[in-house]
């Protein structure tokens, strides 16, 4: 069981991540003023000291703990890290991102570090330090303190001493008085505002004092995203996810050149690198070495992925030549050129981020390794550049059981990924690849894109189809609704939709994703298709939709089919606003009706 703190930003998101899993957890707030949906969580509120965190630990049997809190409840956090320590269970602080510290910016440790030369104040460290600012009101500084429009707020802030005259909103942000000199803040990170404060501060020429956040206590394993807390929960509780995430060929490569880097760089060969993801947050990725490179071990996790436990290597070495799909960065300047070397396939077709001819290394990966490597102090001459060279063995063997082959990537996998990560069940990779193969078979030219379920039936559309280039037909697996909006945004002249029964069986009932865990073939739905087609057919004891192939007379065949598709009809026709629609149905023996 996990205890998560939360009452924060972080802890809506630590929710959001928690829920995925389906297992009960608890959610702690110390006010429970926090409007939150809990599905699977069980809420708890007010202020656990150590002695009842213990307690509750102890009679719930909770065996992680997150801290998912204000980075300046400094009390909290000490609590939570010596609960997790006196009970030998782990906890994680799920921190927030937080920018580069400003030079400009007057940065203290305590409220005592106030400096004292300027008249007026405004004060966004919230309701609970008024008392420790009365002392600048004592040294005749004007103070005014911004807090939460709420009730609570109001009148605690009038209990500690402060002026209705003293106090401005957060919901207003008009709300300021204009004669404040300076500014404090709390170090609050990116969803804490401070950034955006900061500006507006700046701005209005008003000097700029921050809070530096309090340290992390030793006791956590520290995140700061979603990915990276799922990651961790997975790893410290096992059995709190029934199936696990992985890493992206793109991570996998981004972490191998972090790795690489940091060798030829430095001399450096940490077990672990840390990596940049795409929405923001870092996560820690494990690396290996080698004579000229390093090596990352690509993670699927549960999702079913041939690329599963292959290796991802990176070469880097200083160079001086400037490459045509060389780009500089813009971060430090430093040309940063990546290749595709064995194992990594190229672009042969258009429709990709890159041109034909490019290594099958998409936008999101380079971008990624770019980043990330300008991150680090590259001490390199200005005429010097880093170029990574990616690889991977066996690499065109693996290709030939992936979508490669179709997509027109020739000689190894691609390196792809968005946002780094691969969730379980990856529906979204799937719809992903789909969304490529679309987009490629739009770039070849056809008016028509011919959508199957699969190789078997392709196989016989292809001969319905003679003319049309491979790249025309995609399958859809069970994502029949989703390929149908991307003909559309694509704007396909000509839609053909190849079903077999077991499949149109379900789409004529409305079923648009046609897995067996979103619904299951309704007989009853069936027998009011074969009384609607005037078919006098015994359908009990059927348990596959095929079998209605044989037991439908010949003679009758035809009008049940031409139910069939009017019914699948009415529910994908929708979907194609510029498209022509038309509805195949296959047998097991490639026979095709409309």
């Amino acid at each position: 069981m996990i205890l998560v703190f939360g009452g924060t930003t972080e802890g809506r998101k630590a929710v959001e991540v928690l829920e995925e899993a389906g297992t009960p957890y608890y959610y702690s707030t110390k006010t429970g003023e926090q409007d939150i949906a809990l599905h699977h969580g069980q809420r708890i509120d007010g202020a656990l000291d150590a002695e009842a965190m213990t307690l509750f630990c102890r009679e719930h049997g909770i065996r992680l703990l997150v801290d998912a809190a204000h980075p300046f409840a400094a009390q909290l956090h000490e609590t939570v890290a010596a609960v997790a320590s006196s009970l030998g269970i782990a906890a994680i602080r799920y921190e927030r991102i937080f920018p580069t510290r400003d030079a400009d910016i007057t940065w203290i440790d305590g409220y005592d570090q106030i400096p004292h030369d300027f008249h007026s104040l405004l004060a966004t460290t919230g309701v609970q330090s008024i008392t420790r600012l009365k002392l600048l009101e004592a040294a005749g500084i004007k103070v005014y303190y911004r807090i939460l429009n709420r009730a609570s707020s109001v009148a605690l802030a009038l209990r500690q001493g402060a002026g209705m005259n003293q106090l401005c909103y957060y919901d207003d942000p008009k709300d300021i008085p204009v004669e404040a000199e300076a500014i404090l803040l709390k170090e609050s990170g990116i969803t804490g505002g401070f950034k955006e404060k900061v500006e507006a501060a700046k701005a209005r020429g008003m000097r700029i004092i921050a809070l530096r956040r309090p340290a992390t206590p030793d006791a956590f394993t520290t995140v700061n995203g979603p990915y990276g807390l799922r990651r961790t929960v997975e790893r410290l509780l096992p059995e709190f996810y029934p199936l696990h995430s992985g890493l992206t060929t793109g991570t996998c490569a981004t972490a191998a050149a972090i790795a690489a880097t940091r060798q030829l760089l430095y001399g450096e060969t940490p077990a672990e690198v840390p990596v940049l993801l795409p929405d923001g947050e870092t996560i820690r990725v494990p690396v290996g070495y080698a004579d000229g490179y390093a090596y990352c071990i690509k993670e699927a996790g549960d999702d079913p992925d041939v690329t599963n436990g292959v290796e991802i290597r990176a070469s880097v070495v200083r160079g001086t030549r400037c490459f045509e799909r060389c780009t500089r960065c813009e971060v430090r300047g430093t040309r940063i050129v990546i290749l595709g070397g064995e194992g990594v396939g190229t672009f042969t077709l258009p429709g990709f981020d890159y041109p034909p001819g490019s290594p099958a290394i998409n936008k999101g990966p380079r971008e990624m390794i770019r980043q990330n490597l300008a991150l680090l102090t590259v001490p390199l001459s200005q005429e010097e550049g880093l170029e990574v060279l990616l690889s991977v063995p066996n690499g065109e063997e693996i290709a030939r059981r992936t979508f490669n082959p179709r997509l027109g990537i020739e000689g190894g996998i691609s390196i792809i990924g968005v946002s780094g990560i691969v969730k379980p069940f990856s529906e979204k990779a799937f719809v992903d690849s789909i969304r490529k193969c679309m987009q490629v078979a739009k770039a070849s030219g056809t008016s028509r894109v011919v959508l199957n379920s699969g190789a078997k039936s392709e196989r016989y559309l292809k001969e319905l189809y003679p003319t049309l280039p491979q790249q025309a037909f995609v399958q859809y697996g069970n994502f029949i609704g989703d390929t149908l909006l991307m003909a559309d945004e694509l704007d396909f002249q000509d839609v053909t939709l190849g079903v077999m029964l077991g499949k149109a069986v379900k789409l004529a009932e409305g079923q648009m994703d046609t897995h067996s865990r979103k619904g299951t073939m309704n007989m009853d739905f069936i027998r009011e298709m074969l009384n609607e087609a005037r078919c006098d057919v015994d359908v009990n004891g059927i348990t596959l939709a095929r079998e209605l192939w044989d037991r439908i007379p010949q003679d009758q065949l035809q009008d049940f089919v031409r139910v069939v598709i009017t019914h699948c009809s009415h529910y994908c026709s929708p979907l194609l606003k510029r498209s022509a629609l038309t509805v195949l149905l296959i047998d097991d023996e490639g026979h095709i009706y409309e």
